[in-house]
């Protein structure tokens, strides 16, 4: 017998099965010498009062043992010699589109800038041994994208966008622990996250697909509006319809897009520091205990949002017992981010601190830079940062206090981040509007939670990677680009996503849709079916600020496709024929 329970018990019930156990027998009359096994299915934590509560969904066997696996695998099949598909990018993205292409028997042929996930590794350690900056190997490029080395958070608020549970089954399936479908806040953590991602890519060149690494896209190979396949740095050319997933930082392509008159426009951005402090005065503040969060609770999160005249004032990406990382994608520039590893138990916590800038804030750079006026805007603040910085990858950083007063740090606080920070006034280098909104915001949290903005509080700048400041447009049926067939934008770097989940969201179909390309395209033997439209990268509905996701699709009739031009787009027509599916239309 299956008996399922929702409980309200202390973190230190919650910690352990076997007090668990006990409290099931003593709360909920149940025989000890029956429940043979637990499993906690949900798991959240109630902190609004001083007593903290642990909320959980239990599910306990009596005389019996699970026979379900904890999570729900996915079928990957051997793909080799079936229709080819060209993924940029080996992001969360670009990672999850090919799984999902080789669930629908397409061939994925990824190509990746940076270097596998492992050797990636003494790159990012250069950067804060020797302050060197490699531009294709580095926090932001390279196997796992900028999510790699980040905190490795699994949640989002786009869960009606897109099947997040299927998200996360995944990441199980290929080694991430299965407390990631049981926690509210799941994470994964940067130093587990690795050997995910090598699993990932190990199932996709086992079942035929291709991953090449330091291979950067030069150029989209177009005819005629068409996109042919992709141009490499290394000479070689990858041909088939090309998922663009190639993450927010990638201004070469964004630079490659404008100069060819590939449509794209300018969106909205975050803009700010990373807000750093004693992990043990979050956990005091959050849990309401001069002691802190104690043996059975984590280290604390916390997440603010407000309005200052008019724009969004909030935290971002925050990390509790975590590190704030050099994210510079170039040596002339200093951009900070956060991580943390799974145990989470650095001594500080960090958050991004930021103001939303919409395009119009980027005006004066408009004249020279045109839609890449948000590029150039995060670039000065980069560039900026460097040079308040001494030159190197040393961050400038002031007090929050200080900040406050409008005055220069005659001193600062221990830090997290490696390369190391130097006293500058940043109310001198961030722009004027988001100083005023961020030290609104701080006298507003500082209110609600006592001592946030106090003297533990240190500011280190500039949080500029936030999102792309780019979105490349693409039609609302096909979610393929308006002017050119065959490219697909995907993930952050379209301006699509914002996240691990929200990024990974981008390759997982979510909701069928019919097609508005013409059926010119397409020549069947026999009837001509509704399924034999174009299907590619079925719709998820938008998420905030900007839009989550896509999803492969299939084409399909009761024959022979053939494609009116001199090359078949194989990729693109794979397909499910009526005759495979029984005269049914077929969607993943």
């Amino acid at each position: 017998m299956i008996q399922e329970y929702q409980l309200r018990v202390l973190p230190e019930v919650a910690a352990n099965e076997q007090r668990l156990k006990e409290y099931l027998v003593h709360e909920k009359g149940l025989n000890a010498r029956e429940i043979t096994a637990t499993r906690i299915l949900k798991r959240s934590i109630d902190a609004r009062q001083r007593t903290i509560y642990i909320n959980l969904n239990v599910r306990a066997y009596l005389n019996e043992m699970p026979k379900e696996d904890e999570y729900q695998h996915t079928l990957y099949n051997n793909v080799e010699g079936k229709p080819q598909v060209v993924v940029v990018g080996a992001g969360p993205g670009g990672l999850f589109a090919a799984l999902r292409l080789i669930e629908l028997g397409l061939r994925p042929v990824i190509v990746e800038r940076g270097k596998d996930v492992r050797e990636r590794k003494k790159d990012l350690a250069q950067i804060s041994r020797q302050q060197l900056v490699n531009p294709e190997s580095n926090y932001s490029f390279g196997e796992g994208g900028a999510g790699a080395y980040s905190d490795g958070k699994l949640y989002t608020r786009s869960k009606k966008r897109g099947n997040v549970d299927k998200i996360l089954n995944v990441f199980c399936q290929h080694g991430a622990s299965t407390s990631i479908l049981v926690d509210a806040h799941p994470h994964i953590g940067t130093d587990k996250l690795p050997r995910v991602i090598e699993n990932m890519r190990n199932t996709i060149i086992q079942c035929g697909g291709e991953v090449h690494f330091e291979t950067r896209m030069d150029a989209l190979l177009i005819e005629k509006d068409e996109v042919k396949g992709i141009e490499t740095n290394t000479g070689k050319t990858f041909l088939g319809p090309v998922i663009l997933a190639t993450g927010h930082s990638a201004r070469d392509v964004y630079r490659w897009l404008a100069a060819n008159n590939v449509e794209i426009e300018a969106k909205g951005i975050a803009v700010g520091v990373r807000l750093e402090h004693p992990a043990t005065l979050i956990d005091q503040i959050q849990y309401h205990n001069r002691n802190g969060r104690g043996k059975y609770l984590p280290a604390a999160e916390y997440s603010f949002v407000n309005q200052v005249d008019g724009r969004g004032v909030y935290s971002f990406c925050m990390c509790p017992g975590g590190f704030i990382v050099p994210a510079a994608t170039e040596n002339d520039e200093v951009v900070v981010n956060g991580m943390s590893l799974a145990r989470r138990d650095s001594p500080f916590a960090n958050a991004g601190f930021v103001v939303s800038v919409h395009p119009e804030d980027t005006e004066p750079f408009c004249r020279e830079h045109g839609v890449l006026a948000g590029v150039a805007y995060q670039k000065a603040l980069e560039t900026a940062s460097c040079r308040a910085g001494g030159g190197m990858q040393k961050a400038p950083a002031q007090k929050v206090e200080d900040f406050l007063k409008g005055r220069v740090s005659a001193s600062l606080l221990p830090t997290s981040y490696h390369p190391g920070i130097v006293s500058h006034p940043l109310h001198e280098l961030l722009p004027k509007g988001i100083v005023w909104r961020m030290r609104e915001g701080l006298r507003q949290f500082d209110r609600k939670w006592r001592g946030f903005a106090g003297a533990d509080a240190q500011l280190i700048g500039c949080e500029t990677r936030t999102s792309s400041p780019v979105r490349i447009p693409r039609d609302p049926a096909t979610l393929e680009h308006p002017g050119l067939e065959g490219l697909y934008p995907c993930g952050e770097g379209a301006g699509y996503a914002g996240g691990i989940v929200s990024a990974a969201l981008a390759a997982v179909a979510r909701k069928p849709w019919r097609s508005r390309r013409p059926a010119r395209f397409f020549q069947a033997s026999g009837r001509r079916s509704d399924a034999a439209f174009l299907r590619f990268w079925m719709k998820i509905r938008p998420c905030e600020p900007c839009y989550a996701g896509t999803g492969c699709h299939q084409a399909g009739n009761g024959g022979r496709l053939v494609f009116s031009g001199k090359e078949r787009q194989s990729a693109v027509a794979a397909a499910v024929n009526a005759a495979g599916c029984g005269g049914r239309e077929e969607y993943c």
